[in-house]
C-alpha cells in the first residue's frame, strides 16, 4: 500500500463546493482507499491505495465528487515521499531572515512547459519571490497571500494548468499525516 496525499481545489471555500469531510471520507471509501484521514476543511486527504497510478487515483477522486457532490473538483495527488521532497527543495527554507508564515506551495496539474517566467516576475509586489521547481510554485509573499497578484488563478491562467495552493504549515501537517502510516 503506498500512502497518498490528494489536495483538491476549491471546495469549501466562501460558501461554494461545499463537502463535509465526513462524507467526503465514505466516498473515498468506494474507491478501496484505507486509513483515509482529512486536514482541515479545505480539501487535504491522507488515504493508503493499492493503486500506484497516479493520474488514474486524481481522474476517481474528481468522478467520485462528481458523482456524489454534482460538481467538479480538480484533485492533485502526490505521493508521501514527493511532498517530502517538495518541502526539503524548499528554496526559502535556508533564509531565516524570511518568516515561514508567508510560505505557500502551489501544486500545478503537470510540469508547465513553454513558461514565461518574465511575466510571473513582472507581477510581483515588493518582496515577493516565486520559484518554478517541476509540478510545484514556491511563493514567499510577505505582504500575505490574500494581496498578491500571483494568485492561483493567475498561475493557472498563465501556466494552462490546473493548480491549487497550500501554505506550508499545510504541507507540514500533511506529511505529519501521512507519517502515522
Amino acid at each position: 500500500m503506498q500512502v497518498y496525499i490528494a489536495i483538491l481545489r476549491g471546495i469549501n471555500v466562501s460558501g461554494h463546493k461545499l463537502i463535509k469531510m465526513e462524507a467526503l471520507k465514505k466516498s473515498l471509501e468506494k474507491l478501496l482507499f484505507t486509513s483515509i484521514r482529512t486536514y482541515i476543511q479545505s480539501g487535504n486527504i491522507v488515504f493508503s491505495s493499492k493503486e500506484k497510478d497516479i493520474k488514474k487515483i486524481e481522474q476517481n477522486i474528481s468522478k467520485i465528487i462528481l458523482d456524489d457532490f454534482n460538481f467538479e473538483v480538480p484533485c492533485k495527488v502526490v505521493t508521501k515521499e514527493k511532498l517530502i521532497k517538495v518541502l526539503n527543495h524548499n528554496p526559502f527554507n535556508k533564509d531565516h531572515s524570511k518568516d515561514p508564515s508567508f510560505m505557500y506551495l502551489t501544486f500545478l496539474s503537470d510540469i508547465p512547459s513553454n513558461l514565461d517566467l518574465s511575466i510571473f516576475l513582472e507581477r510581483r509586489l515588493e518582496g515577493e519571490e516565486i520559484v518554478f521547481y517541476e509540478d510545484v510554485v514556491y511563493l514567499y509573499c510577505p505582504k500575505s497571500y490574500g494581496n498578491t497578484k500571483l494568485s492561483n488563478s493567475f498561475i493557472e491562467q498563465k501556466s494552462k494548468l490546473t493548480a491549487t495552493t497550500r501554505n506550508l504549515k499545510t504541507c507540514h501537517a500533511l506529511v505529519g499525516l501521512a507519517e502515522l502510516d
